[in-house]
């Protein structure tokens, strides 16, 4: 049998087994959608930072590099504001809340924090979270596919359903504690990875010196901060809309949903430091692979394949199976964080909370692991169509997400004038104008920032305006 495709078997074993040992763990909806609030700080978060990577990471973040060079850095520097801010200044009052409420779900703290009784929010958060997740999951699998094709030679539709059914096995029988777990061991194969592959390429090309002179004799514009336009109004905007998505880390249930399952507010502390010390060694060493990259494979029609490329040139037959679990590891951590959250929209923010209140947890179980296959499958339709760039797909995703959802919980645990009317008009606003803003003018910036301002705005003026309307329980605030 093939080396690689052996090393890759065992990856995919030891997924597997993570599954069924989680299954014996999961007898309860709060084991199925947060693992009992049991989760270790080291394991949240690495699940935290392994689910907000995901094949954009290595993929399409490494196309980036290969692109446009050190303007890429900019991501990077969106990245580590946004995680510092949240694991250090939201965090703590998130977790807090949300304990005290009982919540397992974001829209299970909205729903309490604004005392809707009539289920505005999670009717909203449902709609937001299952289209986007879709979009989302789509992408996840489509990398997946890519993968397949790039190191082992398959055919690309085979690689995303392969790397499917993978997925759902081990999240639909031991739900999140399978997602966090595998999480934990798939965050270290892409540190492993990210570490590697960067630093055999600098040092196979001749140091960092080597490289720079390289790229200023070859490319001279991927050494350039604002990219190829320069310090000029399309290279700021340029640079404005790369920062941005670190906009999504305070906020983004995907992520949040770690905060939620982490076992207490002191672990909160070295998780910070995890993950913000995983967010720059992985997405710098992806943005320096692209790089180097680029001088070993200068012209390619999919800038997303350097990463399996120059994984596959620097190192061997047993290592470049490692390699492709690693891309396969950013894959599935998101793909199955993704479905637990879209799952839990609709089964336990939907059917049980507003329909079935008095439905036994072995049914809401089962429809959750039932529900998990149908959305795969929706998304497998739509992955099979091979989207072309994972990362702008992705970061659409992204900025629907997180635009419906960051305002309001900023707002809702630091303001105590927000009322429930303030936060369906940011939910809804920042939803739609991610997607019009993408469909009419995005190809002048990022939709996450005119997403983002709407959706902040909306909150704040229509509270305002909002004089006598409901302004839900404020007691947890400070101040």
């Amino acid at each position: 049998m093939n080396v690689t495709l052996l090393i890759v078997l065992l990856y995919f074993g030891i997924l597997l087994t993570l599954g069924v040992i989680a299954s014996r763990r999961t007898r309860t909806i709060e084991d199925f959608y947060v693992a009992g609030k049991g989760l270790g700080f080291y394991v949240s978060a690495l699940s935290s930072r392994a689910t907000g990577e995901s094949g954009w990471l290595l993929l399409g973040l490494t196309g980036m590099g290969w692109a446009v060079g050190v303007n890429a850095f900019w991501v990077l520097l969106g990245q580590m504001a946004g995680e510092s801010v949240s694991w250090m200044l939201i965090a703590r009052p998130f977790k807090r809340a949300t304990d005290r409420f009982q919540s397992i779900t974001i829209p299970d703290y909205l729903e309490s924090r604004f005392r809707d009784h009539r289920h505005i929010l999670r009717w909203i958060g449902a709609l937001v979270i299952v289209v986007m997740v879709t979009a989302y999951l789509a992408a996840q699998l489509t990398a997946s596919g890519k993968a397949f094709r790039d190191f082992l030679g398959f055919d690309f539709q085979s690689g995303v359903i392969l790397g499917l059914l993978i997925v759902l096995f081990y999240t639909t029988l031991g739900g999140f504690h399978a997602v966090a777990w595998s999480d934990l061991f798939q965050g270290l194969l892409m540190l492993l990875g990210l570490i590697l592959v960067p630093v055999v390429a600098v040092a196979n090309l001749g140091g960092p010196a080597s490289l720079i002179t390289s790229l200023q004799g070859a490319h001279p514009e991927m050494l350039r901060a604002f990219g190829a336009d320069g310090f000029t109004q399309a290279g700021v905007l340029t640079a404005i809309g790369f920062i941005s998505p670190g906009l999504g880390y305070l906020g983004s249930p995907q992520l949040y949903t770690r905060m939620i399952a982490i076992r207490s507010e002191q672990a909160l502390v070295p998780g910070a430091v995890v993950a913000i010390l995983f967010t720059l060694f992985t997405s710098g060493g992806a943005i320096v692979a692209g790089m180097a990259g680029r001088l070993v494979f200068p012209d390619l029609p999919d800038q997303e394949a350097v990463f399996p490329l120059l994984a596959g040139q620097l190192f061997g037959v047993v290592l470049t199976g490692l390699f492709v679990a690693v891309v396969l590891a950013a894959v599935m951590s998101t793909a199955d964080s993704l479905l637990i959250l879209a799952v839990s929209a609709v089964v336990r923010d939907v059917y049980q909370k507003v329909f079935r209140p008095e439905a036994d947890h072995r049914r809401i179980l089962m429809l959750s692991r039932i529900l998990t296959v149908v959305i795969a499958v929706v998304a497998l339709l739509f992955s099979l169509m091979e989207i072309r760039l994972i990362f702008w797909f992705v970061l659409f995703a992204w900025a629907g997400i997180s635009s419906a959802f960051v305002p309001v919980i900023v707002l809702s645990l630091f303001w105590r004038g927000m009322t429930l009317k303030g936060a369906i008009a940011s939910m809804i606003s920042g939803f739609l104008t991610a997607i019009i803003w993408k469909l009419t003018l995005g190809h002048l910036l990022y939709e996450m920032v005119p997403a983002f301002t709407v959706s902040l705005s909306a909150a704040v003026v229509v509270s305002l305006l909002d004089r006598r309307g409901e302004r839900g329980d404020t007691s947890m605030l400070s101040g």
